[in-house]
Formats: structure tokens, sequence, C-alpha cells
């Protein structure tokens, strides 16, 4: 008997008056560094008792009455003995011993295993048929180990050789070496075959995205060949860049487990995202919705008017005359206002007695006040060419919607909200720069086309003491205008924030409570 406990790491030494040592006795020490069987009385050791051993570990037998037969030729090839201590030998028929190493009994050879094919490449739901064949003295007795295969499989044995059959190969067992073994007393031979299975891509799962260090969509594929992966979003094939591409994180025999990564998208990101994924042999596909942000707030109203319920005929016979009487009452008030006022000179611009100026005398960027016409002269520091203030050919730069990523708000303007954002191929020499965006409140016609003069107006005006005017983005409402992003707020913030009167002006943060002098309460008064 073998002492110790289970799983043991170290040695087994000192056994002594062992005469066997069964073929389990020992299936549990697999981490084994020595095992010292030394001056026992042991005759017959099998192969299968130290077949789980490490080749490594030391196995000392000199000292036992061991017998030249063929069961213990094992030790010729396996054992590795202490370099200080007597060879093994063993004992023949006749009582005469003899080395291990000299050892040549008849009939005694080791199984040789041989499978034919060695692969198979075929369509998943074909059938397979494979043989192994074995030789060695005694004859071997041939296994297949057919653990964890899903394909429904038939064996038919025979003395030499064994047939396997496979049915209705399925995908699960892609990849899969189903391993052939043969054993006698000598010893043990194997051989493998190996399944390469084709099939058709599945998405066996898409999930919701997900926030780690990146926004992800994860997803698990199957499929062989290795499919093909194309991503829409909202219907659009998506067009891959560092800042969103596909990642394969585990690869499997079969399966490809990854994400959808996305570096800090915002709410024109949110929408359907559809995977495709196909090979020669089909497709399939799965879609998923996904929201990273919600979009931001622009103050627009209600796009659909409420319906009125329709007026009765009296009611509307009321409203029409009263819309002529408006309409009338307006047209007469124009023309007093024109008869009369021609006659006036509200701003008493006259020049050499003449009422109105003539336009030959002034050129065309002259702007009327009254019923004078002042000429206005440009500033050749400001603007871009000495013509005039707005084009018709002013090129006004326009930047993609994708490309403007929104952090948070600023403030209000004339206009609409202003944000703080971050542009994305805006200069050659930047990747990436903070910008101050600025949004149109009302998208009505007027508005629009005070947007559009404002935008040639900007782009012409170019100084360096003034914040420069990056271009729009009118792919869609809200209109947007670009400019430069002035950390510490306009002019007169800055002024006042470094000024004398900083603390005043410092939301109470610093304000100490002191008392006036006289002087200062006499400079008040």
């Amino acid at each position: 008997m073998i002492g110790g406990e289970r799983g043991e790491t170290g040695y087994i030494t000192n056994q002594n008056r062992l005469f066997e040592i069964t073929d389990n006795s020992l299936r549990h020490y697999i981490h084994l560094r020595n095992l010292n069987l030394r001056d026992n009385n042991l005759s017959t050791l099998s192969w299968r008792t130290f077949q789980n051993f490490n080749i490594s570990v030391p196995i000392l037998l000199s000292g036992n009455p061991l017998d030249c037969v063929c069961e213990n030729l094992w030790i010729k090839m396996r054992i590795l003995e202490d370099s200080e201590g007597p060879d093994p030998e063993c004992m023949d028929e006749r009582g005469v011993t003899q080395e291990f190493a000299t050892l040549t009994p008849p009939d005694c050879v080791v199984p040789l295993v041989e499978v034919n094919p060695k692969s198979v490449t075929e369509m998943q739901g074909s059938n397979v048929r494979a043989v192994c064949s074995a030789s060695g003295s005694p004859a071997p007795e041939i296994t297949w180990n057919l653990d964890w295969l899903s394909t429904h499989h038939e064996i038919d044995p025979s003395d030499t050789k064994s047939i396997l059959t496979l049915t209705d190969l399925s995908p699960d067992d892609h990849g899969k070496l189903i391993i052939c073994s043969a054993e006698n007393m000598v010893g043990q031979g194997e051989a493998t075959l190996l399944l390469n299975i084709l099939f058709a891509p599945t998405i066996v799962q898409l999930l919701e995205p997900e926030q780690d260090h990146h926004w992800c969509i994860p997803f698990s594929v199957t499929g062989n060949p290795k499919p093909d992966l194309q991503w829409y979003h909202d219907n659009v094939a998506l067009q891959e860049q560092d800042h969103i591409r596909t990642m394969i994180h585990v690869v499997t025999e079969r399966e490809y487990h990854g994400c959808l990564q996305l570096v800090d998208p915002t709410h024109i990101h949110n929408g359907m995202y559809r995977l495709v994924a196909k090979n020669k042999y089909g497709r399939d596909e799965k879609k998923i919705s996904a929201s990273f942000i919600e979009p931001p707030d622009f103050g627009e109203g209600d796009d659909i008017d409420p319906q009125l319920p329709p007026l009765d005929d009296s009611v509307a016979v009321y409203v029409v005359v009263g819309i002529a009487g408006v309409a009338l009452t307006g047209c007469v008030l124009m023309v007093i206002i024109l008869k009369y006022g021609r006659n006036s000179n509200p701003l008493h611009h006259v020049s050499n007695g003449n009422n109105t100026p003539s336009s030959s005398e002034m050129g065309p960027d002259a702007v009327i006040i009254g019923m004078t016409k002042i000429p206005v002269i440009e500033n050749p520091q400001y603007f871009r060419n000495s013509g005039s203030m707005l084009k018709s050919d002013t090129f006004v730069q326009h930047i993609k919607r994708h490309n403007i990523v929104l952090k948070r708000e600023l403030g209000e303007g004339a206009f609409g909200k202003v944000f703080l954002a971050e542009c994305y191929n805006l200069t050659p020499d930047q990747e990436k720069l903070h910008v101050a965006v600025k949004t149109l409140k009302e998208a009505n016609e007027s508005g629009r086309a005070d947007f559009y003069r404002e935008a040639e107006l900007l782009t012409n005006l170019q100084h360096e003491h003034i914040v420069t005017f990056y271009g729009v983005c009118v792919e869609s409402d809200p209109l947007i205008m670009v400019f430069e992003y002035m950390k510490h707020g306009d002019l007169n913030k800055f002024l006042r924030s470094h000024g004398p009167d900083a603390v005043l002006m410092s939301d109470g943060q610093h304000s100490i409570m002191v008392e006036l002098t006289q002087s200062q309460m006499l400079h008040i008064a």
C-alpha cells in the first residue's frame, strides 16, 4: 500500500515490503517529484500505474527482484534511475540477472497506430468514415475517445483495425481532435483525426451597449471560414475609423467574441445598429438599439401645429371682414406717412442745400440713414479682401455634423444656446479642437436668412484680435455656427475679473464685510 495525501506534491520514499502495486494505486499522486521504491519485493510493474506521471519524475527501483518479462519492458524505455544508485536489474527464468538495457524479450512490441484520413474538411451535415489501424505484440486493443462529441457516431471494431462513421456533422465539433489509441502490456500508441467542418455564420448574441473604458456593443459570431463582419447604423453602412471600429477579443475553434468599440460617442451615434456576418456558405444578421447620450435641448418648439376646429360660416365672415379692414387701414396710414415723410429731414444731414445726395457721388457700399446716404469705408485690417463686405461668391466653410461632439452648455445668445464642443479634422495640424458652438433658435425663413448673412460677414471678417469664425453646419436642424473657444470669456469679463474691482465682481466668493471710511462715503456722495 502507498501512503500519503491525494494530489500531494513531494516525495514517496521508504516504502518497504511491497509485493504489488495495482494500476490505480498512484492515480491521485500526479504532482510527485520523486518516487523511491527501492529494496522491496516487486517482481512486475505495469506501465499503466505510472502513465499519469511526468517523464522527468525519478522512479527508483533498484533492489527489487524484477522479472525479465515483456510486462517490464517499459522500464527499459521509461525509467530514469538515480545517477548515484545502482542500475536496475531483472532475473530471467534460469535465475540469471541482467541489466534492463540489454532486455529483449520475444513477441514484445509497443503498439503502432495510424488513422486514415488524418484530417477531414467537410460541410455541415455531411458524413465521414475513418479507419484506425494498429500493430504490436501482443495484439493491442483499439479504442476511440469520443467524449464531448456532438455528431452521431458508430464504431465497427475488428482485430487489427476499427472503423469510425460520423453522420450529419455538427458545427459544434469543428476543430476537435478525435483520438484513436491502442494498448498492450508493453505500452500505448495514439493517432488523431482532425475535424474541419464548414458552415454558415451564426450571430450567437448581440448585446446592448455597455461602458467600460470605452463604449462597447458586445457580440459573438460563429462560422467557418471566418465570417466577414459589416456594421450598419440606421441602415447606413458604417465606415470604421480610429474612434469607431470592430475589436475581436477572444477566438476559439469556432467562435469569435468581440465588440464594436466607440470612443466618446454623442447623441448623433444613437440609433439602431445592425451586424451582418457572412461567408461563402451563408449569412446572418441581428440588430440592437443603442442610446449613448441624451440629445441636447436646443429649445426648439413643437414642429407640429395643433389642429384648430373649423369655424362656422358666420364667424368666418366676421374674420374676413376684420382682416380686410385692418389691411385697408394699414394702406391708408402708409400713404400718409410716405406723403408727409418726404418733407421732413429727421437727421438734418443736408449738404450744399440738397435734400438728397446723388448716388453718383457715393459708392455702392453707402448706407442710407433717414434721407441721407452715408458712405461706409471698410477697414482693410479686418476684411479678407478690399471689395464689398459681403460678396455673392463668399465661401463659407461647411463642417460635417459627425465631426462636432457637444460637451456642455456655456450660455445663451441672441440666436440661441451656446455649447462647448470638440471639433475633429478642423485644422490640418490638430486632430481635434475645443470650439464654441452657437445654435439657431428660430428655424424660420427670416432666421435662416439672418444666419447666412452673419456667416458670410464673419467669413470675411478676420483679424488676430477678433474671435475666429471656423464655419457652419447646415446638414440638419438646428443650424450651427462654429467659433474659436475663449476659455476666459469675453474681453469685458476678463478685464473686470483682473481689475481693481475683481473682488466685487466675483459673485460673493471672496467678499469681505468691511465698513466704509469717511473719505469713501464722501466720494460716494
